[in-house]
Order: structure tokens, then sequence, then C-alpha cells
């Protein structure tokens, strides 16, 4: 498999890519290549797809389009889904040791663009032929040709925005910026949407808030009217947004738990290196809502294709709903109904192995990519201890050699990865049963990325003078 990745070599002159700055540019200046990136990514969320026509058919990404930055019609159809599927597979095979991470970084990173490229072009094949566009007779070969180079090109555009973001022209990474913004965008529009609904009791508006204005002032039943708006079925109420802000506080909460470890340097003390409990940050979560979406995704299209076929239904069963005006269908049996979330509380209740099974699936694969995520982004014990002799820095209770400082980090690094992994996972679902608005798997993402945008200021806002605002925050931490 590394022959494989040596292999790809020659295709990557063919991928572009943006050229890091000489010096890092002004905060100022990076702020403003974030806030374009962020531009161009909402102006291909509202620009269609051209030649597409269409229909009514049940959405593959209906659950996850939120957390993948996508948008169904529009150029982001596919949103980030191909780049960090790449990701996910790169790092499975990392992690059973098929590939050595050891290598090339630049051949790496350029291997799982190209493979991200790939996956655009299955994934957008399989969409034109499931016929989401329309029927493939009546739109014609050339025009599904021009449909599906529309995406790969759309997957294109994304990569040089992440690039341009990661290389150090903007803030932190355009994937982890756009799904945060469309979170929020989503949350957003779930409490103040104008949009009316008639529900069979009346027409109701869907923004949450407005809707609790709306019924206390039309209705003469004001008790009703509450109760409605708090519990009121299939749309956000004002539960649904105190969960939403529940979860907020406790992710905010646990991010600032972490453990200082002291250092010294040649001359004198230095810096602590800190360990915090979400070690590997948000990406154990991408990564599980990668691996569902995509195994979603074909699930339902095979269905639809091949809907009697025993293999197929293990995979998954599919149906529409009665309530569904759009035709869009839902997991009724196989694996995909095991490892999509129950809707509600009273729902896992009613079926509590549904319940066990998709609570064992989420904590052992957020654990699992949380562990094999510090291998494949050079954070392993190992991996820190030469960064901090390369600093010039080492641990306070430790001898000054790497081997000793690595076997100390061996004690908090591997805890912190598979126990912050749990902790993710268990947010999650404790979101989902909420009924967060958003998803629980949305809400987790938006915190996290939000916080991590926090932190940049936190450390690089002097030149915008934030820099003693931003510091004030307090921060659960032990020192060792």
């Amino acid at each position: 498999m590394v022959k494989a990745l040596q292999l790809c070599e020659p295709f990557l002159g063919f991928i572009p890519e943006v050229a890091r700055p000489k010096k890092l540019p002004p905060i100022k200046d990076r702020i403003m290549w974030t806030g374009f990136a962020l531009f161009v990514f909402l102006i291909c969320c509202q620009v269609p797809v051209f030649g597409s026509r269409p229909s009514k058919a049940s959405d593959p990404f209906y659950w996850m389009r939120v957390v993948l930055a996508s948008n169904k019609g529009t150029l982001m159809e596919l949103g980030i889904s191909p780049i960090i599927t790449a990701s996910l597979i790169i790092e499975v095979l990392v992690g059973i040791k098929v590939i050595e991470s050891d290598g090339n970084r630049a051949l790496m990173e350029g291997s799982q663009k190209l493979l991200a490229l790939v996956i655009t072009v299955v994934e957008a094949v399989a969409y034109v032929a499931s016929g989401m566009y329309g029927d493939v007779r009546s739109i014609g070969m050339v025009m599904c040709a021009f449909i599906v180079f529309q995406l790969t090109l759309s997957t294109v555009l994304c990569l040089l925005l992440d690039d341009l973001l990661q290389k150090g022209w903007g803030l932190g990474s355009a994937t982890s910026l756009f799904i945060a913004c469309n979170i929020c965008d989503s949350i957003v529009w779930k409490c103040l949407s104008p949009t009316t609904i008639n529900t069979g009791r009346g027409t109701e508006f869907e923004g949450a808030i407005i809707a609790f204005f709306n019924l206390l002032l039309t209705r003469s039943d004001k008790t009703r009217a509450l109760k409605e708006a708090l519990y009121r079925p299939q749309l956000p109420n004002l539960v649904n947004l105190l969960a939403t802000a529940v979860v907020f506080v406790v992710v905010i909460f646990l991010q600032g738990f972490k453990v200082d470890l002291a250092t010294v340097r040649a001359n004198g003390p230095a810096e602590p290196h800190s360990i915090k409990l979400f070690y590997t940050s948000n990406m154990p979560i991408i990564l599980q809502t990668a691996l569902i979406s995509n195994f979603n995704f074909f699930s339902q299209i095979l269905h639809r294709r091949f809907p009697t076929n025993i293999f197929v239904n293990i995979l998954g069963r599919w149906e529409a709903r009665e309530y569904s005006s759009s035709g869009q269908m839902f997991p009724v049996g196989g694996m995909a109904r095991y490892i999509t979330p129950p809707h509600t509380f009273g729902e896992m209740l009613l079926d509590p192995i549904h319940a066990i099974i998709y609570i064992s699936f989420v904590l052992t694969t957020c654990a699992m990519f949380s562990k094999m995520w510090i291998e494949i982004n050079k954070s392993t014990p190992r991996d820190v201890a030469r960064k901090l002799r390369e600093e010039g820095r080492w641990l306070k209770n430790a001898r000054q050699n790497e081997d000793d400082m690595a076997l100390t980090l061996n004690k908090y690094i591997p805890t912190a990865a598979a126990f912050g992994g749990l902790c993710i996972g268990a947010l999650t679902i404790l979101a989902d049963f909420l009924g967060a608005i958003g998803s629980g798997t949305g809400i987790l993402l938006a915190v996290t990325m939000i916080h991590q945008y926090y932190e940049i200021l936190q450390r690089e806002g002097q030149e915008l003078g934030l820099g003693s605002w931003l510091n004030g925050a307090p921060q659960k931490q032990k020192l060792v």
C-alpha cells in the first residue's frame, strides 16, 4: 500500500494547490482571507447545479447535510463529504498499519486530495444515476457528465479554500469553518424561521421562538398554547431550544479541562505543555459522521434499485413515512436503522435494543477514531516529545532525553485521546436524545469549531486589541 501511494505521486502535480506565504500575514489579512473563503462557500451554496431537473426522490444525505456543509440541488450538493471520507479512509489505513505514517507528509496529503476527487466522481455518478437530478434518459448523457464535472469542480474549490486557510493565509481550516457556518445557520433558522406550515392543528410558524409568541397571542387557551410551544412534535419547539443551550454550555465547560505538564529550558522555566480533555478536538465525530453518511448514502441508493435483494436489505431497508410529503425515506430495518439515532427519548425507551446498539456504536467508533487520529496527525507521545526537544523544552518530571519524555507523555496522551473521544460520543448521544436543534453531532461540531477560533484569536488577537478581553476566560486545569 505504501507503494500504491508512491504510484499516486505522478498525478499529484495535476492537483491545484495554494503556495505557503513567505511569512505569516498580519491577523487582519488572515481574517479577511477567512471571510473570503466563507463568502465563496455561501455563494456556492446558492448556485443551482446547471442542467438538473430536481425530483421528489428521497435525499440520501437528509440527516447529514448540516454537518457535511452541503446544500441540496446546489454546487455544494456533496459538501465536504468527499474530503472527510478520504480522511477517514487514510486514517483507518494508518491505524491498521497498512500505510506507515512516518512517510512523506506531502505525499500523504496529496494522496488524500486525489482520493477525495475519486470519491467525488463516484458519489456524483451514483447521485446522477439514481435519478436525483431527474431521469437520466431525459437529461442526456452529455448533461449528466457535465453535472458530474460541476460537482467535481466544487470539491476542487473546497480543497483550494481549505489549502488557503491551513497553509497560513487564513485561520483554522475551511472544512471546520463551513460546517460551523452551516450548523449555526440551521439553528438560527429553526429558531426564527417565518415560514408557515399547516400541521393539522392550524397554521404554525416553523421557527420555535416566533411560534411561541404567535401561539400565545392567537390562542385563547394560553395553557394549551404554552404546552404546544414547549412540546409540539415534528417542528422545532422551546424544549429543543433549551436542550441546544444546555449542550452548548456543557461542551464549552468541558473544553476548558486540561492537564498542564511543567516544562523547563536550559536557561530556566518555560511555558507548560497542555494536554486537553478533547485532545483530538472534533475529529472523531467528523469521521464518524462521514462513516454513517456514506453508509446510508449507498444503502439507500442500492435499496431503491434492488428493494428485494436480501444482502441489500441487510445493509438497510428504507420506507417513506406517512407525514413525509417530500417522499423522504427513513431506515426501518437492517444495519442502517441501528446506526441511525432514535428520533426521540420515547422512541429509545420503546426500542431499547436499537438504543443500546446505537450508543455502543457511537462510543466505540469515536474512541477508536480519536486514538487513530493521533497517528495520522503526528500527535503521538513520540511526536510531541520530538517537538518539545526541537523547541528546546524538556518535561520537568522527566530526564532530558526524548525517550524518557515519550514515556511520561504516554501516561496522558492515549488516555486523553480515547476518553476525550468517548466524551464527545456521549455528548452527541445526549444531545440527540434531548432533541437539540441541529442534531447532537451538529451542535458538538459547531461549539468545538467556534471554540477553536476563539483559541486562535486568544493566541493571536493582540494585534486587534482583543488580547486582554479574550484572555479573561477561566480554565479548568491541573499543573503536573
